[in-house]
């Protein structure tokens, strides 16, 4: 909210803009539902919004030893997620496209992003040394995870991640970086947007991917619509019905991205707004969007684990491993697992499988969720002996037996190595 106030005030908004900019950023559904949970998305909507902050001071007030603090909180953007790459490279487009191809030619730029290379260095010897599990994990995310979204997807996405009734503050505000001489300074970032926009149509990216880039347009559309509003009689009282506006919308969508209400009047609210989730991945939705969905049945899981697990004969739980599917599952072991007399969970999903087997000798695993016939052909015995039964949950998650493996027939490493799972 802060740093998107930042940006309408770079702009020349005065504080009615920087309010309403302020408040767009806080009630736009996209930035609430990344930021009510900790993950790398509500990082990298910050990331961004500084980013473009900085850009604007660069080229509306001439400070090209800006570009140093630039590369400087890139680097650290991309420790957090890739993604900021893509905005360095569309700035540059947006650069060369305008007057401000100046800027390219500056030690200061190319110095910067020296800078956010070397901060990213680490990362990327990490990378080199493991055979570049991102590049393969993005590479079957793509072709296996994601639902390949067409052009007018992605459109009506960016518009409901937005909230639909915000569409025309921010277009106005694309509109005005674009077209209003006096924003002539500032045309490279609408240009980046852009460039931005047609990148990730052309790769059918997941509809979310462009979120982080709309705290620019935001803050713009809110200076445009203020500044405009200033010029006729009773501006100001146009100004806070603005305000008051865009905090009753607001609040409106608040429950579609934060979870204020129970999931039966959550299904029934949504239903009656007629607003469905943007389908982002290619498996089966179930009556929760997927960031709902995930809240629930891991404690359930864990306990029926437990018990499961408990069952074995002393001898056999001595030397008893427990594998999920995913790092959902092995994280929900892991996370409930001490208080319920559990061992560290393994997996073979992501970063997980990086971490190995554990202390797992082939004897006995415990899985979670169903083993494909050709992997149960590996063990001497699979049998089930739990079940955790969840509506709520997403559907491949929604009923996972709980099977016990005996008897391993193959090495450890051989199993390990073909049950590696990056996506």
């Amino acid at each position: 909210m802060f740093a998107t106030g930042c940006i309408a005030s770079e702009l020349g908004g005065g504080r009615a803009a920087q309010v309403v900019a302020a408040l767009l950023a806080c009630f736009t559904p996209f930035f609430l539902a990344v930021s009510h949970f900790y993950s790398m998305n509500g990082f990298d909507v910050l990331f961004w919004t500084l980013l473009w902050w900085l850009a604007l001071r660069i080229l509306l007030r001439d400070e090209p030893r800006l570009w140093l603090a630039f590369g400087a909180l890139a680097g650290l953007g991309l420790e957090n997620k890739y993604s900021v790459g893509f905005l360095g490279a569309a700035l540059v487009v947006g650069l060369a496209a305008t007057r401000a191809r100046k800027h390219l030619s500056t030690h200061e730029l190319w110095l910067g992003g020296a800078l956010a290379l070397l901060l990213f260095a680490p990362h990327l010897g990490w990378e080199l040394a493991h055979g570049g599990p991102t590049l393969e994990f993005m590479r079957n995310a793509a072709t296996e995870k994601n639902y390949p979204v067409s052009p007018l997807e992605f459109l009506g996405g960016q518009l409901l991640l937005m909230n639909p009734l915000f569409a025309p503050i921010w277009l106005a505000g694309l509109a005005w970086l674009l077209l209003a001489p006096r924003n002539a300074g500032a045309r490279a970032l609408a240009v980046a947007y852009l460039a931005l926009l047609a990148f990730m149509i052309a790769t059918r990216a997941k509809v979310y991917y462009l979120g982080p880039a709309y705290a620019l347009l935001l803050a713009a559309g809110a200076v445009a619509l203020c500044r405009g509003l200033d010029t006729r009689r009773g501006g100001r009282a146009a100004q806070r019905a603005l305000g008051a506006a865009v905090l009753v919308f607001g609040a409106a969508a608040v429950p579609l991205a934060v979870p204020v209400l129970a999931p039966e009047r959550f299904i029934a609210y949504s239903a009656a707004l007629g607003v469905r989730q943007p389908k982002m991945e290619r498996a089966d939705s179930g009556r929760l969007p997927q960031v709902f969905a995930f809240m629930f049945g891991w404690r359930e899981l864990a306990e029926e684990v437990a018990r499961v697990y408990q069952a074995l004969p002393p001898e056999e739980r001595a030397h008893a491993a427990i594998l999920g599917r995913n790092y959902a599952e092995a994280g929900a072991i892991d996370y409930f697992g001490a208080q319920l007399g559990l061992p560290h969970a393994i997996s073979p999903h992501n970063s997980y499988w990086l971490w190995g087997p554990g202390d797992w000798d082939g004897r006995v695993l415990i899985v979670i969720g169903e083993i494909p016939p050709e992997r149960a052909a590996w063990f001497e015995s699979v049998e089930e002996k739990g079940r955790r039964e969840c509506p709520l949950c997403m559907p491949y998650e929604a009923d996972l037996p709980i099977l016990v493996a005996r008897g391993l027939r193959i090495p450890v490493s051989q199993a390990w190595a073909e049950l590696k799972h990056f996506e």
